[in-house]
């Protein structure tokens, strides 16, 4: 992907430039607006931002003067029939501020007077535009880029190859981009979440910019282990390597052994879990010295640690240690909000995962028995500790659990958290620059903002009057490079 080139100008027409950038020239389709900014710029060094445009028989780079130029570009062209030699042709008679005025005061005439441009051209570009609302790419802070829940979910341990995983991984991937989501943390799977991370950011895979744990951290018989519900000759010792820990010796080998097999984060099921084929969703199942060493250990590391927790104890314990997150918080109580508040924790509130499994355990044989008591009594709960903790202060940032629920679905979170109480811009912001600053990435994601990476998405009408615009995304571009 390339969204910015920096180099010498080395030739330049009306039409196009070329850069040299260290011996290596770059030729650069641009508008007349591009170019009367460089009239006099010849043998200097300039940055261009660019839009690579793929075909079948061409990959043709245009460069802009400004994000604001780029960003018209990918907007002209996300309308039906608008090609990028129209998108740049209407921005060489126009700039990016007559054009928006164009468009919002409807004035078909000054579209038609540019070449190329007809009448019905025309009022499909104003069309199209006029309503769209345009903001920052999105960020889900929980998602499992390996699977989604069904059925048969319990039996794929068995009968799924690392490679059948890898494939499925990569359409949820796109699935994912496609649904505007351009970032997201994912936490825990395989291990081919490690792999599908590397393969998107290499530009081998289209998907969203992922920051992952690898494989989750548990307990014997907890939320991740393994080898829950399975004969007892096949559940074996999984160890740390797998994740496995029951000791403060322990916790620390897996959290260098999630480093050592590529993780950005560390994640830990601080209590039972819903959808584990084990009794309790709400247990403990870490002692303190065992969640000090985990979150020590990743300090030392350069990573932070995420915290699956359902029941109080487990989460106070969590949170006390310094975590960074808790994911889900069900049974969150006020002491707990309290502390969190004072610590900085944020909470994950995953409201759309509580809702699906709540569903779907209305469903005769949709989940094991012992997982289906756990899954109806979990989404009214969760939606009331989100209205509370929301009231009381807590820090909280957007994630779903989406793997859980169906991957592209993950702006239903949004209705949820309204529904909740919060408001529409604050529930947008919380998967936006609230998201980017948690992940340590503000400074280069999270707003439209110059010198800022180019994530940008855009919706048909104001989610500011209807929240459930946000699930369908009619543009989605990730690093200057448009995917819808």
């Amino acid at each position: 992907m390339i969204t910015q080139i920096k180099g010498r100008l080395v030739e330049k027409s009306p039409t196009e430039l070329v850069i040299d950038c260290n011996g290596l020239g770059y030729l650069v389709n641009i508008s007349l607006n591009t170019f009367s900014k460089f009239e006099n710029s010849k043998n200097k060094e300039l940055l261009f931002y660019t839009h690579l445009s793929i075909k079948e028989d061409s990959h043709t780079l245009y460069g802009f003067f400004d994000q604001q130029e780029r960003k018209c570009f990918s907007l002209l062209i996300s309308v039906s029939g608008v090609g990028a030699s129209t998108a740049r042709m209407i921005l060489s008679s126009m700039n990016p501020s007559q054009l928006q005025n164009v468009i919002l005061n409807e004035d078909v005439s000054a579209l038609k007077s540019v070449k190329g441009i007809g009448l019905k051209s025309a009022q499909r570009i104003i069309i199209d535009l006029k309503d769209k609302t345009v903001m920052p790419g999105l960020i889900d802070m929980h998602v499992h880029m390996e699977s989604e829940t069904s059925p048969s979910r319990y039996l794929e341990t068995f009968t799924k190859n690392n490679a059948d995983v890898a494939f499925s991984s990569a359409e949820i991937a796109k699935r994912t981009l496609m649904s505007g989501f351009t970032t997201v943390r994912d936490l825990g799977g395989s291990g081919v979440n490690v792999a599908l991370r590397d393969a998107i950011r290499e530009g081998k895979v289209d998907g969203p910019r992922i920051f992952t744990a690898e494989k989750a951290i548990g307990t014997t018989g907890g939320h991740a282990d393994p080898t829950n519900g399975m004969r007892q000759e096949l559940m074996g010792d999984p160890g740390p390597e797998k994740g496995v820990i029951n000791s403060p010796d322990d916790a620390r080998k897996a959290v260098r052994q999630r480093y050592k097999d590529g993780a950005d984060w560390i994640k830990i099921t601080a209590t039972g879990g819903v959808l584990s084929v084990a009794k309790s969703g709400q247990n403990p199942q870490f002692t303190d010295m065992e969640l000090n060493a985990i979150v020590e250990t990743a300090n030392d590391y350069g990573m932070r640690v995420a915290a699956h927790a359902h029941g109080t104890e487990g989460m106070k314990r969590a949170v006390l240690a310094g975590v960074a997150s808790i994911e889900h918080g069900t049974y969150m109580d006020r002491e707990i909000m309290q502390i969190m508040k004072k610590q900085g924790t944020y909470f994950v509130p995953t409201l759309l995962a509580g809702n699906w499994v709540a569903e779907k355990a209305k469903i005769d044989g949709f989940f094991p028995d012992l997982v289906r008591p756990k899954a109806a009594e979990i989404g009214p709960i969760a939606i009331n500790t989100f209205a509370e903790a929301y009231e009381f202060g807590v820090p909280i940032v957007f994630g779903t659990d989406t793997g859980v629920s169906a991957h592209g679905d993950n702006a239903q979170e949004f209705a949820l958290m309204v529904k909740a109480g919060m408001p529409e811009m604050e529930a947008i912001q919380s998967a936006t620059s609230i998201a980017a600053d948690f992940l340590e990435i503000g400074d280069t994601h999270g707003s439209i903002t110059e010198g800022k990476v180019a994530d940008i998405i855009a919706v048909q009408g104001n989610p500011l009057d209807n929240i459930r615009l946000m699930e369908n995304v009619h543009f989605v571009m990730k690093g200057g490079v448009v995917f819808k």
